[in-house]
């Protein structure tokens, strides 16, 4: 009869010679389970843990950009801070999307679920994309009920990596408040210098669109000439440009167009 205790197996399996074709496939098999199980624990123990850093850091970064704009800063701590309203927006209707709680929304988790994003066409994905997530967290402030600032997140493809942003607009959903780069991996002392205090703060008074509503906003090469344009960094062409073509992408149709002219009609 067989014994199949686990001990006695285990005794049989080390008895066998090393060359053992059985022990070295049980061997590996063992090995590789138990790396396995260590490999997703951790990743169930550390997830949340992971979760509430990248919360931590993008709040962090939220509140050094509301910092940069002391008027904006002033205007929320005057009110306690209950008047910067999170709300998550479905970009397909332009609306709030419903039975959604913004302070568990996980937007990583949207980026990723093919069944809340859209596929860009070559034609729409200027940012370089590739698909656009349907579902994004968004920031109002309002006083006395008159809108004074819209932070949006915004993201596309750079020299070498992805760069994702917020953006905030005035009131007049044309002006620009502020931007804060909350994430690049671009190149160290060329493009990775979007995200010094000194670049970002030339973006404050910087106009979006034209008359006829036109997104014109873009980093430039060289010097600006107009309220349109951003200051390029040197050797950093690339990314300048995949900032820009962030922009264009997210204020334009297909990105926040039909959100910003809800905010605009009293509908949001």
């Amino acid at each position: 009869m067989v014994d199949l205790n686990p001990l006695s197996l285990w005794r049989g399996l080390l008895a066998l010679p090393n060359e053992s074709r059985t022990k070295t496939i049980a061997v590996a098999f063992i090995v590789s389970a138990v790396c396995a199980l260590a490999v997703s624990s951790a990743a169930v123990y550390l997830g949340p843990i992971q979760q509430a850093n990248r919360v931590a850091e993008m709040e962090a970064r939220m509140e050094a950009m509301l910092a940069s704009m002391p008027e904006m800063a002033a205007l929320i701590e005057a009110s306690g801070g209950d008047s910067l309203e999170t709300m998550v927006v479905d970009l397909r209707t332009g609306l709030v999307a419903q039975d959604i709680d913004p302070d568990s929304f996980d937007a990583d988790a949207v980026r990723t679920d093919p069944a809340n994003t859209t596929v860009l066409t070559a034609e729409q994905d200027i940012a370089g994309i590739g698909r656009r997530p349907d579902l994004v967290s968004i920031h109002v402030l309002r006083e006395d009920g008159e809108l004074r600032l819209v932070i949006l997140p915004i993201s596309g493809s750079g020299y070498q990596s992805t760069i994702r942003a917020n953006l905030a607009l005035e009131g007049d959903l044309n002006t620009v408040a502020a931007l804060s780069i909350t994430a690049q991996g671009e190149t160290p002392g060329l493009g990775a210098r979007i995200e010094e205090a000194a670049w970002q703060a030339l973006w404050p008074g910087r106009q979006l669109a034209d008359a006829e509503g036109n997104i014109r906003l873009e980093v430039v090469r060289g010097r600006a000439t107009n309220s349109f344009e951003v200051d390029g960094i040197t050797g950093a062409t690339r990314t300048g440009r995949g900032v820009s073509d962030a922009v264009r992408f997210w204020l334009g149709p297909d990105g926040f167009a039909p959100v910003l002219g809800n905010l605009r009609a009293g509908r949001l």
